[in-house]
């Protein structure tokens, strides 16, 4: 279900007021804060506050007065040793607020996360919307033999019918359900006043966990690049990696010099342990290493020759 038209037009009201400011400021982010970016069937990212930019970053690292006259390809150059060395403090002066709509179970792993300022919507307070998440077709896989945490084949024919068939069903009958133990109207009147209805905070506990919740979740950009070099990897669950994608994008427009080295020094490059640096060193050498020779458990040896791409 897309934004209501009330919910539209608060983000509008909100994107239309302007205030004078001293403070730093992102223009590419500004043109898209307070909008909601589409993600899954239901959900969205959308950045309703943040703080600082590269310049803060810089001026952290150098603990100097105002924004410098340096040049960009120096800012640049700096941020990249900060990223190449992991000196985190500097990227620390950087906060970013988001308002993200997420399924229950994305939001049980990403607050895993503890790292971050989070408050969650209320289901003891409020009523739940009838919004839940069903997978598109493509992303309907069976269990990984190899990979207790991975995915298989793409279902197909009626096998993947049949389990969106009872994704559907369930979801559909446990907010039926919900709404009867309820009993109560989007006025807040009982449906049926000839019986009580039960207490919101009992109620939720039928719902599934591919029904929508909504949070506010402030972090800073150290903690943020954390959080998106676990969860926007190829081998996080596709679910959560099309939030930490949106939220890239979102780091894009923020700090671009920041976000470059990130890509660069973190999502695009590898750590080596001892004994994968030293099998490395003797290839380079001529060497014919093999998993054996070179120390490393069958595992490790796999991983090493992924990124080796041999």
């Amino acid at each position: 279900m897309p934004l209501t038209d009330e919910q539209l037009a608060q983000i509008e009201a909100q994107r239309a007021e302007t205030q004078p400011t001293r403070r730093a400021v992102s223009s590419a982010l500004e043109d898209v804060l307070y909008k909601a970016i589409p993600v899954l069937d239901h959900g969205f990212v959308r950045v309703v506050d943040y703080m600082g930019d590269d310049a803060a970053v810089v001026q952290a690292a150098r603990v100097s007065y105002g924004r410098g006259t340096r040049q960009v390809s120096q800012d640049a150059g700096l941020i990249n040793y900060l990223m190449r060395h992991r000196h985190s403090t500097p990227f620390e002066m950087c906060e970013i607020k988001y308002h993200i709509k997420l399924p229950i179970f994305v939001a049980r792993q990403w607050i895993r996360h503890r790292t971050a300022n989070v408050n969650e919507y209320s289901a003891r307070y409020s009523i739940l919307d009838k919004e839940f998440y069903i997978p598109a077709p493509e992303h309907l896989s069976a269990q990984s033999s190899s990979n207790r945490q991975g995915r298989g084949d793409v279902l197909e024919g009626e096998e993947a019918a049949r389990v969106m068939d009872l994704l559907r069903e369930d979801s559909e009958r446990a907010y039926a359900h919900y709404e009867d133990m309820l009993n109560e109207g989007a006025d807040g009147e009982p449906l049926d006043a000839g019986r009580s209805g039960l207490a919101r905070e009992l109620a939720r506990m039928n719902l599934s966990l591919n029904f929508y919740t909504q949070w506010y979740w402030k972090t800073d950009l150290h903690n943020l690049m954390h959080f998106l070099s676990l969860r926007a990897d190829s081998h996080a669950q596709y679910e959560i990696r099309v939030f930490a994608d949106a939220m890239i994008d979102t780091m894009r427009a923020w700090v671009p010099l920041t976000a470059a080295a990130f890509e660069e020094y973190r999502l695009g490059g590898a750590n080596l342990s001892a004994r994968g640096l030293d099998a490395v060193k003797r290839m380079l050498k001529g060497e014919a290493v093999d998993q054996k020779s070179s120390g490393m458990s069958a595992r490790e040896w796999r991983e090493l020759a992924a990124i080796l791409d041999v």
